[in-house]
């Protein structure tokens, strides 16, 4: 019996106005060209008895309070319940600043106008809704996504600015690649992806899911989608899809995972977003492969869990806090270098601004249960572990979209803030207890199971 399932799709450009500020470094940067538009791309899934709304925006970061007065728009505007909605960023890092990172502050104008574009997307999809179907597909793609995190040798110390230590591990060690003996961790080299045709077989729209960083083949003060962006036009082009197709793609669990390739094997073309176009082109392409094989539903069920997991942080104590006005009131926070005194200061600074903060987060766990497959969301960068241990967990198609609903930054597992690294270091954006990834993905697997239609 026909449960009436329809599908609608909408993409709404987002790009800030030069002079923007942009996320994503330890300072700030301003927008000084357009290299390509960013987007809002809604995705509404809806049957007789559930509405399910996915979301992807082309910014950095998104946190819990702005996306929570996002979703009450949603909620007073179309009746569709906050846990019916995933909203979630690309992590693009050549995008507007909505949130507070390090010494890169908001741009309020753009975080003010940002909600509204999002609301504008969900309304437009939901206004496109037709009979549909949908088909859950994966591809394996290992030659993007390499560890971040090394090995090294002996003769090399990594200083942790926090601690004032050694680090037994170094990220991204660029100038040091004489020192590496090998990366820490397994990247997730699956491509995940819920495709979305009309019965008149014409696409609506296609969700990739790739657990990439980003690529940041840009000069900064540009703004840029990055391979995410790159992705949905290839993918547009080659399936030969309308203007009407959204082509989107979200970030997994890629914490520890980047493209930054230190062991000089592998050739990747030069240029401004060169790289970052090559891999979206690929990506499509493995996309389109696969379609060959899925088995696409009419009839699917939808359903969504929801949950909110509290974690507590690593706060600092008197002595660091003292240690910390010590370091700021040398000055020079206004000519910071990234050097071995410019992290010292930058991290004092985080020390300050982490003390105010409550001494637990609690944020959101999510799962959208869709046909034969489920697609999970947690709120912040985990680590590929943490998603390959998720999928370990089922038999039927899934992935997990990160920094979604929330950021509570890193959250790696407690053996690698053991081993320190820039992703441990204690500062705004990496300050949860070790036993919080436990919590998160053990939730995540709560949720994925407690329905048990698939």
């Amino acid at each position: 019996m026909s449960n009436n399932f329809q599908a609608g799709a909408a993409s709404v450009v987002t790009t800030p106005p030069l002079g923007t500020i942009i996320n994503g470094d330890f300072v700030t940067h301003y927008a000084q060209k357009v290299h390509d538009p960013l987007h809002a791309k809604a995705l509404v899934l809806k049957n007789e008895a559930t509405t399910l709304v996915l979301v992807v925006v082309d910014i950095c970061i998104l946190g819990k309070e702005l996306l929570d007065s996002t979703k009450a728009i949603i909620q007073n505007k179309f009746g569709i319940s906050p846990e019916q909605v995933l909203i979630s960023a690309t992590h693009t890092h050549a995008s507007g600043a909505v949130e507070d990172v390090h010494m890169v502050p908001a741009d309020l104008a753009y975080r003010k106008r940002l909600p509204n574009l999002i609301v504008e997307a969900v309304e437009k999809a939901l206004n496109t809704l037709k009979p549909a179907q949908l088909a859950f597909g994966t591809a394996d793609a290992p030659e993007y996504v390499m560890c971040r995190r090394y090995w090294m040798k002996d003769s090399y110390t990594s200083l942790n600015p926090v601690t004032g230590k050694a680090d037994l591990m170094k990220t991204n060690p660029f100038g040091v690649e004489d020192e590496i003996i090998k990366p820490l961790n397994t990247p997730d080299p699956e491509l995940g992806f819920l495709a979305v045709k009309g019965l008149d077989d014409q696409w609506i729209a296609l969700l990739g899911n790739y657990s990439l960083h980003y690529v940041g083949d840009w000069e900064n003060g540009t703004i840029s989608a990055d391979y995410f962006g790159e992705f949905s036009n290839a993918l547009r082009e080659k399936l030969e899809a309308g203007t009407e197709f959204v082509g989107i793609m979200s970030n997994g669990t890629s914490g520890d995972i980047n493209i930054w390739d230190f062991s000089g094997e592998k050739k990747f073309p030069d240029g401004e977003l060169a790289k970052s176009k090559k891999i979206g082109n690929d990506l499509a392409d493995k996309v389109l492969a696969s379609l060959e094989n899925v088995a696409w539903n009419k009839d699917p069920y939808l359903n969504n869990s929801f949950a909110l997991v509290k974690a507590g942080r690593r706060m600092p104590s008197r002595d660091e806090l003292e240690s910390a006005r010590a370091i700021l009131a040398t000055g020079g926070l206004e000519e910071l270098k990234p050097d071995t005194e410019g992290w010292r200061k930058l991290y004092a600074r985080e020390q300050m601004l982490l003390h105010e903060f409550a001494d637990a987060a609690e944020s959101p766990v999510q799962v959208f249960h869709i046909g034969e497959g489920k697609i999970g969301a947690l709120p912040g960068e985990f680590f590929a572990e943490s998603g390959l241990k998720v999928k370990a967990e089922v038999d039927f198609p899934y992935f997990t979209i990160s920094l979604a609903n929330d950021n509570v930054g890193y959250v790696p597992p407690a053996h690698e803030i053991e081993k320190g690294g820039y992703e441990t270091w204690r500062c705004r954006i990496s300050n949860l207890l070790p036993e919080a990834e436990e919590l998160f993905r053990k939730k995540l697997v709560q949720l994925i199971h407690e329905d048990k239609n698939t």
